[in-house]
């Protein structure tokens, strides 16, 4: 049975962050890209047969510069540094980053489902992290879908979950090859994160469309990666 609402609206979400969750990291870059469900529900196909993007998506990607800094694994991923950053002159993650993601989604038809790869374990709850220090909130309708327990368990039910099917990965990167048997592009960018994310669910949408109306879980579910100090109360 449903947790949730059904989604009218899919965003996709990516997060480039300071590190690991053993750090207390901070985000320093976010992209989503909004898809109407009609659009996923229907995606057009290229010459070879690949799925490509729909024509009508919304985007949004902010970097901003983090108090904390990077460790040196992290800044080597992304290819984002603190010095950089204070250089191009980005604050942090403050009101004016909240206000301008709630005016985004606002412009989404609800409910809204936010679709992350690893979601549950490091996007939504850094998020969650960053929305609770600043005294703000999402849409209360608002609901999450995790992309790598979706497709290991659509894989298993499918019985696909052979011994060398386990051995497979599961990272973006490793998804992309075998469905497209090629590499993505602009990989640990939050854009290019989130790009090779949309394809991947396209190429298994309708599955993967089933699995978010039983199995999203409702945002006010997600808990925050740790305690902001001094979090003001949620506002309304």
């Amino acid at each position: 049975m449903s947790e949730a609402p059904r989604a009218e609206t899919f965003v996709f979400l990516d997060l480039e962050a300071t590190g690991l969750p053993n750090v207390e990291p901070e985000i320093a870059e976010i992209s989503l890209f909004a898809v109407h469900r009609s659009c996923l529900e229907n995606p057009e196909h290229d010459e070879s047969g690949a799925p490509m993007l729909p024509r009508i998506l919304d985007k949004l990607t902010l970097c901003m510069c983090p108090e904390r800094a990077f460790t040196t694994k992290a800044s080597e991923i992304t290819g984002l540094s603190s010095e950089g950053l204070l250089r191009c002159r980005k604050a942090g993650f403050d009101r004016a980053v909240v206000r301008t993601l709630q005016a985004f989604l606002s412009r989404q038809a609800g409910p809204i489902c936010l679709v992350a790869h690893n979601g549950f374990d490091y996007d939504f709850p850094l998020l969650c992290t960053e929305l609770q220090r600043l005294g703000a909130r999402l849409p209360q309708d608002t609901i999450c879908l995790d992309t790598l327990p979706a497709l290991r368990g659509l894989d298993r039910a499918h019985r696909h979950g052979t011994r060398a099917q386990g051995r497979k990965g599961y990272s973006l990167g490793s998804l992309f090859h075998r469905y497209f048997q090629t590499e993505p592009t602009a990989a640990h960018s939050a854009e290019g994160d989130v790009h090779t994310l949309l394809l991947i669910f396209l190429h298994r949408a309708a599955e993967l469309l089933a699995w978010a109306d039983e199995q999203a879980r409702s945002w006010a579910h997600v808990e925050p990666m740790y305690l902001p100090p001094h979090a003001p109360h949620l506002e309304a």
